[in-house]
């Protein structure tokens, strides 16, 4: 079988991160977990890891990036620097749902400890206690679909008595007092989001040929983006 080199970018948070997957397994990244660097640092990272891997653009089989929800300036920049090198080296496009990504990554740094049935709940910080989330299962199927959210100590309410749930991302830390006490509802502190979480997926849709359109794919901000007058 050939390998299926495909180069990966995750943006959706502060997070800049850049990697490099070989048949849907990780063997590169970069993560640099600073505000307001993606413009500065996210082409710096692939020139990094490709020289690391002794790869070059002819090399590639697909660019895949996070689509969001998330920050809208991340965004913005991941996807168009995706657009740019599909446009320049002809390469096909993958966007990979961020929360998804998320929900992957998670899973599989905490596959020893989760029990069979817990439910995994990705968040991303979105403003005071609103957040961007989705609920999957541990087989990753989406069981309540991406929303922009305002989260209360009922939020999770409705769960079936014995049925636990596991909240992590930059959405998530900022809940750690308001489910204390509840047994069926645990927070995971500081998840970050990184392009590695998306090598599952980039190669799953790879094979599958779901690409997406260089010429017309746009973020999923979710919500449109407002801009604000700073307080003097």
């Amino acid at each position: 079988m050939s390998n299926h080199h495909i180069l990966q970018f995750e943006t959706a948070t502060q997070v800049c991160s850049a990697a490099l997957s070989t048949n849907g397994e990780t063997i590169a990244f970069r993560d640099v977990n600073e505000p307001n660097i993606h413009a500065s640092r996210l082409t710096l990272l692939i020139e990094e890891i490709l020289r690391e891997t002794g790869l070059s653009f002819p090399d590639l089989s697909a660019v895949a990036v996070s689509k969001g929800p998330g920050s809208y300036t991340g965004l913005r920049i991941g996807v168009s620097t995706a657009k740019g090198l599909c446009y320049a080296t002809d390469l096909p496009l993958i966007g990979i749902d961020t929360l998804a990504g998320m929900a992957a990554g998670f899973k599989e740094l905490h596959k020893s400890s989760l029990d069979a049935d817990t439910w995994l709940c990705p968040m991303i910080d979105a403003r005071r206690m609103e957040v961007y989330r989705a609920i999957y299962d541990q087989a990753l199927r989406p069981l309540a679909p991406v929303s922009a959210t305002i989260i209360d100590a009922q939020s999770f309410d409705t769960l079936k008595s014995g049925q636990r749930i596991v909240l992590f991302g930059s959405g998530a830390d900022k809940l750690n007092t308001l489910f204390s006490g509840n047994e069926r509802v645990e927070i995971i502190a500081d998840f970050k989001n990184s392009a590695q979480h998306l090598s599952h997926n980039a190669y799953r849709k790879f094979l599958a040929g779901e690409f997406v359109d260089v010429a017309y794919f746009e973020p999923y901000y979710l919500k449109d983006f407002v801009t604000t007058t700073p307080k003097k």
